[in-house]
This record gives structure tokens, sequence and C-alpha cells, in this order.
């Protein structure tokens, strides 16, 4: 496994583009395919791509690629693949398969042939609830075998206990403040700010944190791990001012969000404040950018009341935060619009099993 392989960093369908700028800016050359970024790179690539990339949802290093068009095929060619170079005969195995427009069209069929194989070329076992998951997809009778090296989804930071209703993942989050123009170096307002998702993530970002310092990945669990070589690529973080500011009604929301930003190490850089929409007006300093990501009636209460709030926002916004950038998420383009801003939206982007809109202005 010296030679470069494909790495494939999953995201949201609609926010493919904006995690290649991402991957780009660390240096890598990526392409942009349905549901996620494609780059070439040795595991310490995969190693530090988990640690680094805020955007990805998760990281998936393809380690066999090869045609089948029948189950012996497949178990006999499942059985060359060089197993050892990637797992270890003492970590548990679980097999994820799917099949489209090919020969084998049993997924579990499938599964069960390359469990078997590495099972019995390696000696590793196979269980449900195992920490190494191998994704094999069978399309148009070709075999993709890729392992996840992240585990958990990357959304998963480490250090966010409370969480609110309908929560944003960190890792849209993070998209969606470079798709709104956020640079690292403006001040940041979330006046419905919950448990201080967007907050958090431009706080990170400001201060050049690594989203994955605190947590664990699968790739530990894997023969290629070498546990020197991934504790260099940790750096700490720097300090930034504090400009970063969260606002809610919810008087428990703020208290959850400010215990995030403790645990974040970015307490200092954050401010949380109860508060209602209505009662908004700009931090002291320069202007910067206001995210928020309101109910939208389609998960959480109902549509009706929701205008009143949008167009509160959208006058308080109008009125007090001239010079500033907003960026509104919703999955509603009449909500959207009776904030009263000219908002230009984006591509649909899935989110929860609904489809949403960045929808941004410059006041």
């Amino acid at each position: 496994m010296t030679e470069p392989m494909e790495i494939f960093l999953v995201a949201p369908p609609g926010l493919e583009p904006t995690l290649a700028e991402e991957v780009r800016a660390l240096g890598y050359v990526a392409e942009v395919t349905p549901g996620g970024v494609s780059v070439q790179g040795g595991w310490p690539d995969v190693w530090r791509l988990n640690l680094e990339c805020r955007g990805a949802g998760r990281v998936l290093a393809r380690i066999a690629t090869f045609r089948a068009f029948h189950l012996a095929q497949l178990d006999k060619r499942a059985r060359k693949v060089d197993w050892a170079a990637v797992l270890r005969p003492d970590v548990p195995v679980r097999v994820e398969s799917t099949t489209r427009k090919s020969k084998i069209y049993h997924a579990g069929a499938a599964t069960e042939r390359i469990a078997r194989a590495i099972t019995e070329e390696l000696g590793a076992p196979v269980a449900d609830d195992a920490p190494v998951a191998l994704k094999v997809r069978i399309d148009d009778n070709n075999v993709q075998v890729s392992v996840d090296t992240s585990g958990e989804g990357l959304h998963k930071r480490g250090h966010k206990e409370w969480v609110g209703k309908a929560p944003m993942r960190e890792t849209m989050a993070a998209l969606l403040l470079r798709m709104a123009g956020f640079d690292g170096q403006m001040p940041v307002v979330d006046p419905m700010c919950g448990s201080g998702t967007f907050v958090l993530e431009a706080a990170g970002i400001a201060a050049s944190q690594q989203p994955g310092r605190d947590r664990s990945f699968a790739f530990e669990q894997l023969a290629s791990f070498e546990p020197q070589a991934v504790a260099a690529l940790g750096r700490a973080g720097g300090t930034t001012p504090p400009q970063f500011h969260g606002f809610d009604r919810d008087a428990g929301a703020v208290r959850g969000a400010t215990a995030n930003a403790a645990r974040a190490g970015l307490a200092a850089a954050t401010r949380f404040t109860a508060q209602p929409v209505s009662d908004l007006t700009p931090p002291v300093g320069p202007p910067g950018l206001v995210i928020c990501n309101p109910p939208y009636g389609a998960r959480i209460g109902n549509r009706k009341p929701l205008f009143a709030l949008y167009g509160s926002l959208g006058q308080r916004l109008s009125e007090h935060f001239a010079g500033w950038r907003v960026a509104i998420v919703t999955s509603d383009a009449g909500l959207a619009r009776a904030t009263g801003l000219p908002l230009t939206e984006s591509v649909p982007i899935a989110h929860g099993g609904l489809k949403v809109r960045l929808h941004t202005t410059q006041l």
C-alpha cells in the first residue's frame, strides 16, 4: 500500500464544490464527484484529512478495485486482496455492501463472501459492532472496497455535550460558513444559536484549531496506523479576540452553548447571550457575518407563526447591521422572503431528509 490511493471525503449533496474548496486550501488536487470529493494520497494524508478537514463527514480509503460477474469470482478475487496491509487480525471488521446494475445483485451474499475471505485469509473476526467498517460497492460489475477510516461521523468533534432541537452538524456548518464568505477574520453573529454550532465552528476556524483534536478515529485500529506519525500532525490552536457571538431566547440553550465552548477551548473567543431576535443589535467592532439556521416549520413547530419571526429578523438586520453579510439557512423560500431582504439562494443542499438552501445578501 505504498502507492497513492484514492481517498474519498463524504459531503452532503449540494455541498461537494464547497468541500472541494476546503480540501484544495489544504493543498490537495480535489475532484468533485456526487456525494463528496476525491483526492490521491497515502495513509499520512488519510490521518491528516481526518484531523484537519472541517467539512468532510467521513474519510474513506479505497483499498481495492476489481471486476466480478458472479459470487465465485468475487470470492476468488477478494482472497487476493492484501488485507494484512490494511486490517489487523486481532481487530473485528464489519462489511457493508451495495450493488447496482451488476450480475451480483444480492448485497447480502456479496457481504458474506467478502467477510469469509477476510476471516479465512487474515483471521480477523467479523462482527456487526466492529470498530472498523469495510464498504463494498458493486456498480456495473466493478467492485470497489473502501475502509472507513473515521469511525464515528466527523461532525462529532468530541467536545459538544449539549445539543438542541434539530441540530445542524458541525461539518455542514463549517461548509456553510465557507459558502457564506467567512474568511476566518471577520466577526460572526448567530441570532438563533441553539447549541452554538455556527459560532463554535467560526471561532475554531479563526483559532486554527484542528477539528479532530479531541476524538479518536477508526484508522487507529488499522495495520497502517503509526501513533508517533499521527501525533506529529497535531498542533495547538491559537487565540482569537471575543468576536463570535451567539444569541438565543432560550436561556437553557445559552447555558449549553457556553458549556460547549468551554469544552472546546473557545470560551475566551465566544459570547452567548439570552436574547430574542427583536432585541438584536451588532457587537462593537467592524461588520462581519450574520448566519443562522432558524426553524422552518418542517420539523419544529408550525410554519404560520414563523413569518413574524423571519420578518422581525429581517427588520433588525436592515435597521442595525449596515455593512454586514447575511446568510440564512431554510427549506422554505416563502419564509426567506418574509425577511424583506434581497436574498440570493444557493443550490439545494441535503440536510436531515430535507432540502435546504443558503440565502445570502450583503447589507
